[in-house]
This record gives structure tokens, C-alpha cells and sequence, in this order.
């Protein structure tokens, strides 16, 4: 007889900017947090709420909006950063993802371009450049300093790889991360 076995979450409530699960009440009356606990549950919060907020407008006339918390559900993601749309390195950048998008999608990656210009400006740009892929605009530069690519007021010129690999074995997981950075550099 097969045994039924439920599966398990694919990504923590953390990753995927979804809820976090409501646990029963207990028996016992929960403990008063002490300062420091109470101060990291705080951040922790305040955490789940920045990630969760990192949806960033795709395109203000559409009213879209990105769960950055799953646009790597299906497939690998390049994220691409750019200072300013419509700017000449900006535009070099963008349009070289452009040229080769195509072999990307055949990789099964989606593209992204983000900045913190208005999904205006952005829209305008894609149009004028024939950009294939969407762009995610990032105003309050969530995202962007998620990433570590927030520089003040500016954004740092920047891409970031994300592999999709799942399921994977935990004897295997490590191997399979080092691998791919080390293939990276071929």
C-alpha cells in the first residue's frame, strides 16, 4: 500500500514574500519576549515587509505589478541594474541583453532590467529600444538595496544570476552551488 506523503513547501514564507503560516494556539500561556527578543522580532518584521514591498510597478499603465518573491519560481533569472534609462551605457547594457535575450529564454532564464526610473520613463525607453523583456521599476529602490546595489541616491551598474535547481538533495546541494560558480568562470 502507498503511503502518502505531503509536499513540502518549494520556497521559505522568507524568499517567496508569501504569508507566514498560522500555528495553533498552545496550551501553555506564551512567555513575555525580553527587549533584545522583542527588538528582533522587530527587525525580522520589518524585514518581511521590506521583502514584500519589493514588488516593484512593471508598468504603471497596465497597473502590473512583480512578486520579486517568485519570478524565480519557474525558471533561472538574470536581473540586470541600471543607473538611468535612456542614458548611453545604460542603453548599451540594456540592448545587449537585448541582443542576445533570445538565447537566454532557450536556456529557460527570464531577463529583467531594473532601475528606479518611473515606469514611464521605462516604458518609453523599451518601446524606443524594442526590449523584450520586462522592465521593474524601483523607485523607492527596494529592491535594488536588497541587493546590495543601492549606492545613496544612485544604483550601481550590476547583474545578478539566479539558478534554478530544485529539488536537490541535501548531500548534493553544496556541490551543485560550487559547481555552477565554478562554471560561471569558463
Amino acid at each position: 500500500m502507498a503511503s502518502y506523503e505531503p509536499e513540502a513547501p518549494r520556497r521559505s514564507s522568507r524568499i517567496s514574500g508569501q504569508g507566514k503560516v498560522e500555528t495553533p494556539a498552545l496550551a501553555k500561556k506564551p512567555r513575555k519576549p525580553s527587549k533584545a527578543g522583542t527588538k528582533r522580532a522587530a527587525e525580522e518584521a520589518s524585514n518581511d515587509e521590506k521583502n514584500k514591498k519589493a514588488k516593484a510597478d512593471e508598468d504603471e499603465a497596465k497597473g502590473e505589478d512583480i512578486d520579486t518573491g517568485s519570478i524565480a519560481a519557474e525558471k533561472g533569472v538574470v536581473l540586470f541594474l541600471v543607473p538611468k534609462a535612456d542614458t548611453p551605457g545604460c542603453t548599451t547594457q540594456a540592448c545587449g541583453f537585448r541582443d542576445i535575450w533570445q538565447e537566454f529564454a532557450s536556456l529557460d532564464y527570464d531577463v529583467y532590467g531594473v532601475s528606479a526610473d518611473s515606469s514611464t520613463a521605462q516604458s518609453k525607453w523599451q518601446t524606443k529600444k524594442q526590449l523584450p523583456y520586462p522592465l521593474i521599476s524601483d523607485p523607492k529602490r527596494s529592491l535594488i538595496g536588497v541587493l546590495g546595489a543601492g549606492d545613496g541616491n544612485k544604483t550601481k551598474r550590476s547583474h545578478f544570476l539566479l539558478d534554478k535547481k530544485m529539488p536537490v538533495k541535501p548531500a548534493d546541494s553544496p556541490r551543485l552551488a560550487l559547481e555552477f560558480i565554478k562554471g560561471l568562470g569558463e
